[in-house]
Formats: structure tokens, C-alpha cells, sequence
């Protein structure tokens, strides 16, 4: 979406609710709505009116609604599963599938990954926390990441004909990927516990931001240029997303 220039907290009278939510003025042409985990985010262009703005709210209140309902009830019922036990042997969801983590005591911190046994062992210092054994995997994950992103990003602007100025990863509660008016394109690092085709949608749907900075019929057109299947990725993305154990709180 475009660079925001600035965002201000509001609140709307719907129906019997009092809805909240985070006005940002863009560069873009129409009213665009978001939601995620911190709730509704509107992006209207500096010539809207604010009330232009709560009349587009009040038009789709039941889509709004039903979206915050949704995101709740997600949010609460990944809340409620048993975080990970940081023990030798747990299992790590990496590239859709499990691994195993093997835990050993050295000298200096050190990580390694075995493919074929699919094992994940971390050297660690004598006495070392379990915060500090979640922040070392962590930054494998982390580097895993941007290395697999990158060669991924690179493929589909070939195919796809276009050019990103700069990449770099998120730590977004729930929200993937994002692409600025200026081409700069961040991509959730938490995606590298999905399968590769997962995360090909979420390259190929940013980098179609490149030309299209919206989610219009062509948006999509362009999605589907280099990626066929995303209507079954975006869904089956949202699936797997509520399947995650809860690893980092």
C-alpha cells in the first residue's frame, strides 16, 4: 500500500457499536480498508472528507464487523493452545513440516541444520535461559529467512518483469507482507515456517503491489500471471497461519 502520511485515532457510531479506528491519509485514490490484530485501519486520500469517510465505513459495517468478529475468534483460539516446551527433542514448524531441535552445551553459541535428519541442533552456553535458546532460534529462523525471501523475490520479478528497490523482513503480528509506492517490499519473517508455495504466493502478491497498488480485478490479473493458484494459497494461508503452535509470544 502507499507510504501513509500521517494517521490519527477515531471513533464511529455503528449501530449499537462504537467502533475504533486508525485513520491514515495516502497518496492512494479510494478508501481502502484493513484489518488485523490491532483492528480497523482506513486509508483515504487527503480530499476525502471525514464524512465521506464514516458513510464508506457505515456502507460496509457487516463486512467490517464480521471481519473483527473473525479476527477475535482466531486470535483467541491461538492464544489458547500450549506454547512450545523449549526442551531437546521439541518439534519446530520450518517450510511446512516439522523439525526436530537438538540442544548440546559448549564453548560459544553455535546452529546448524541437518536436511537430510531434519534436526536443528543449537550449542549453547553452560547455564543458558530458555530466552535466550528462543532468541538464538529465533535469529536462525530470522536468517533462513531473508536468504530463502530474497532468491524467491528475484525469481518472480524476473518472470513477472519488474524490479524491487529494497527488501527486508517484518515482525507483523499477522500481516505478511507489504510493498510502498517506492517498490520497498517487507515480507513477515514468521513465513518461513510455511510451505514453500505459501510463501511464493505472498512474494508473487507483493511484487504484483509493484504495479498495481491496490486490490483491484487487475491486482489480481497480475497476481495470476506468475502465480495461478493464489485464491487457494490466500485460503489455505489463513488455515495454516491458525494451525501455528505458539512459538515467540
Amino acid at each position: 500500500m502507499p507510504t501513509p502520511e500521517h494517521s490519527s485515532k477515531r471513533q464511529l457510531q455503528v449501530g449499537e457499536f462504537i467502533l475504533e479506528y486508525e485513520l491514515r491519509r495516502s497518496t492512494r485514490r479510494s478508501i481502502g480498508f484493513m484489518i488485523d490484530d490491532d483492528g480497523l485501519r482506513v486509508t483515504a486520500p487527503k480530499r476525502v472528507t471525514i464524512t465521506e469517510i464514516d458513510n464508506a465505513i457505515r456502507t460496509k459495517q457487516g463486512w467490517i464487523l464480521a471481519k473483527l468478529r473473525e479476527r477475535r475468534e482466531r486470535r483467541a483460539a491461538r492464544l489458547q493452545k500450549p506454547p512450545v516446551e523449549w526442551i531437546d527433542g521439541a518439534q519446530l514448524p520450518y517450510l511446512g513440516a516439522d523439525i526436530t531441535l537438538r540442544l548440546l552445551v559448549g564453548g560459544r553459541y553455535r546452529s546448524s541444520f541437518d536436511a537430510a535428519t531434519r534436526e536443528l541442533t543449537m550449542v549453547l552456553l553452560p547455564g543458558a535461559t530458555e530466552s535466550a535458546l528462543k532468541e538464538r532460534v529465533k535469529a536462525w529462523y530470522q536468517q533462513e529467512a531473508k536468504q530463502l525471501f530474497v532468491q524467491r523475490l528475484d525469481l518472480y520479478a524476473d518472470r513477472l518483469g519488474v524490479h524491487y528497490s529494497s527488501f527486508g523482513l517484518s515482525s507483523a503480528g499477522t500481516r505478511w507482507g507489504s510493498c510502498t509506492a517506492d517498490r520497498k517490499i517487507r515480507l513477515n519473517w514468521k513465513l518461513i515456517h510455511f510451505s514453500l508455495p505459501l510463501i511464493d504466493y505472498v512474494v508473487a502478491h507483493e511484487l504484483a503491489h509493484t504495479l498495481e497498488m491496490n486490490h483491484s480485478a487487475a491486482f489480481w490479473d497480475t497476481v495470476g500471471l506468475i502465480y495461478p493458484e493464489y485464491d487457494d494459497a490466500r485460503n489455505l494461508l489463513r488455515k495454516r497461519a491458525q494451525e501455528l503452535p505458539v512459538l515467540f509470544s
